[in-house]
């Protein structure tokens, strides 16, 4: 009998690494999560409690690559051509799935294979699926990630952010969709992530050991529970996680349809530019992440908390240091920049308001908002 997985809600502390984990849950398209962090910090216990929280997912029953019903323009070559024949497709019910990928994964393993000579000899297009089939709409776990190959890893964050995998060979083509949460963990100790790499993580958190006794305490007393009696542990925090579960449901079903003004993205663009971060994928990071945490607090519109939350999780990886400079994000440095950028957008916005009452002709050429 298979042991049961311990409880996301039973971890002590680690606060930003949950929320990282939660929001890519909400919006799975924001692009997955980094965790850093020594060993015996909760890193791979969290990402496996995860899968285990998240909500049951209707699929295709007889495809192999979890192809999402509900939308016919992800679905696999398989299951298109098959629409296309005019069959039904049937749907089952199932959990969402946790995939780990070793460390010695090669490419064929990870994107599948395209049987080549079955092509040409018998006219036959057949593939075989790799790691990203079996991850789709679900999450793919690396420990390690830092020790992967490079063109590995450049593989996984491109599916990540397309959402889709496409193997091509001799002029065969075959593709399905690949959507999933991507969640890696290193110990920085063993080596670190090309700059490049790093920045394509969308989010990452440091962890470190509480130093707190009472949490230490609180940390021994629920692992003795556990390892005692794991189903026990769990049916004891069953009804927290059923609550946070349903959270996700309910923020995924409203995530597209939360608003931010104009306000929100003057924000956003002044903050990175402020911290003189390369490039914006930044920016765009910690929009989908604030529309993701206002959705999973029940809110269609985004607010300064929710973008100071989500800088928190996007920028510290993608900040410029020196080899022994810390790269952490203080929520009381953050929440002083948004201010100061709050005050220049309300200074800006009175200065062309009155530009317009002077100048009525340019007014129709100005729209205030935000």
């Amino acid at each position: 009998m298979r042991q049961a997985v311990y409880p996301f809600t039973a971890i002590v502390g680690q606060e930003r690494m949950k929320r990282a984990l939660i929001l890519n849950a909400v919006n799975s398209s924001i692009g997955g999560v980094l965790i850093r962090g020594e060993r015996g910090t909760a890193k791979s216990t969290a990402a496996r409690a995860l899968a285990a929280l998240l909500p049951d997912i209707e699929v295709v029953a007889d495809c192999r690559f979890n192809c999402d019903p509900k939308h016919p323009e992800r679905l696999c070559t398989e299951c298109r051509e098959r629409l296309a024949r005019g069959e039904e497709l049937p749907v089952k019910t199932r959990r969402t799935r946790l995939i780990d990928l070793p460390v010695s994964a090669t490419e064929d393993r990870v994107v599948g294979t395209l049987d080549i000579e079955k092509a040409i000899q018998k006219g036959e297009r057949h593939f075989d699926p790799g790691v990203l089939a079996a991850a789709n709409r679900g999450i793919l776990y690396v420990d390690e990630v830092n020790l992967l190959d490079d063109h590995v890893v450049d593989l996984l964050l491109d599916s990540a952010a397309m959402g889709i995998n496409i193997v091509e060979r001799e002029g065969i083509s075959f593709q399905h969709p690949a959507r999933f949460i991507l969640v890696g963990t290193m110990n920085p100790e063993e080596g670190e992530l090309r700059p490049q790499l790093l920045d394509r993580f969308a989010l990452s958190v440091e962890v470190h050991g509480l130093s707190n006794p009472a949490d230490r305490m609180a940390i021994l007393e629920r692992h003795i529970q556990y390892d005692a009696d794991p189903e026990g542990f769990r049916q004891q925090w069953l009804p927290q996680e059923r609550e946070l579960s349903e959270r996700i449901e309910a923020g995924r079903r409203i995530v597209d349809d939360v608003e931010y003004t104009r306000r929100d993205l003057f924000t956003i663009a002044n903050l990175t530019a402020s911290l003189k971060v390369d490039g914006h994928r930044a920016d765009l990071v910690i929009l989908k992440t604030a529309r993701a945490h206002a959705a999973f607090e029940g809110r269609t519109h985004v607010t300064e908390r929710d973008i100071l939350l989500a800088a928190e999780l996007a920028l510290p990886h993608r900040l410029k240091r020196g080899p022994f400079s810390e790269t952490t994000l203080y929520e009381g440095e953050l929440e002083e920049r948004l201010e100061n950028i709050a005050e220049t957008y309300d200074k800006d916005q009175a200065v062309e308001v009155r530009s317009s009452v002077e100048d009525p002709a340019g007014a129709t050429e100005k729209k205030v908002s935000g």
